[in-house]
């Protein structure tokens, strides 16, 4: 006995599913979430570069201080070394010491 409809074949199911799919509302609800996610990254990049320059500007602030110390450190070691020079100079030994003999008026 076979049965000539198509309907009813064997190892068939006859449902037919639809794909289910989101609503418009839930797709504005979502992009809306992906929106706002994506502008919460952006601001914390952009809090950190900020911050990263505030960091960069105290280590050239601090760079120049210590530049203008070694300038400071080695004009006072060029006068004591001049200083240890003349005391030990013998034309600078042989000298008189200055003194004031008067004003010019």
């Amino acid at each position: 006995m076979r049965e000539s409809s198509s309907t009813w074949v064997r190892n068939r199911n006859i449902v037919r599913h639809t794909p289910k799919t989101l609503g418009s509302v839930s797709q504005g609800v979502i992009l809306g979430i992906l929106v706002l996610v994506i502008g919460l990254i952006y601001v914390t990049q952009g809090t950190k570069a900020t911050s990263y320059d505030y960091e960069l500007n105290e280590v050239d602030d601090k760079i120049a201080e210590l530049e203008a110390e070694i300038e400071d450190l080695a004009l006072e070691r060029a006068r004591l070394t001049s200083i240890a020079a003349v005391e030990t100079n013998e034309v600078a030994a042989t000298m008189v010491d200055a003194t004031v003999s008067g004003y010019a008026e």
